[in-house]
């Protein structure tokens, strides 16, 4: 049987945002990156695999769902409300067991009715999955974001 620890890279640290959803999927680490932005990553455990021993499509979509919309949202001060519209997402591959996955975000634009970021999903280097996504802006800030904000700009 596989360990089945997360045991995330140096300079991870347990995501800064979490619902008992994300509790469940995860749990997911970001790192803060040198630009102001963030990477967030998961460790592919066995609750995480389909029968073929490979990261569940399902989690990858919302692994990079989920990054996608905080990169999206913490790229704006105050972080902005955002509501996932539409994600799109090619697989090149697929995370073993065992393998640390990291989704590389680029927010594109935040408007005032809408935002557009895009990401790969990356292991060892090689990118497995892209996606693109938009999301709907509501009017206000993030509920609860004042105290769960990473100090982290990049847009």
């Amino acid at each position: 049987m596989q360990n089945q620890e997360p045991r995330p890279p140096p300079g991870f640290e347990p995501l800064f945002r979490t619902s008992p959803f994300l509790d469940t999927v995860g749990p997911l680490f970001y790192r803060k990156e040198p630009d102001g932005g963030f990477v967030v990553g998961l460790r592919i455990l066995a609750k995480h695999a389909n029968t073929r021993g490979s990261a569940h499509g399902g989690l990858l979509l919302t692994f990079i769902d989920v990054a996608l919309g905080y990169r999206a949202a913490f790229s704006q001060d105050p972080p902005a409300a955002l509501t996932t519209a539409s994600v799109c997402a090619d697989f090149a591959g697929a995370p073993k067991v065992g393998d640390w996955v990291e989704a590389h975000v680029d927010v594109q634009k935040v408007g005032s009715r809408l935002a557009f970021a895009n990401a790969f999903l990356i292991v060892n280097g090689e990118r497995l999955v892209r996606a693109s996504a938009v999301f709907s802006r509501s009017a206000g800030t993030l509920p609860g974001s004042a105290s769960a904000a990473p100090a982290v700009r990049g847009e």
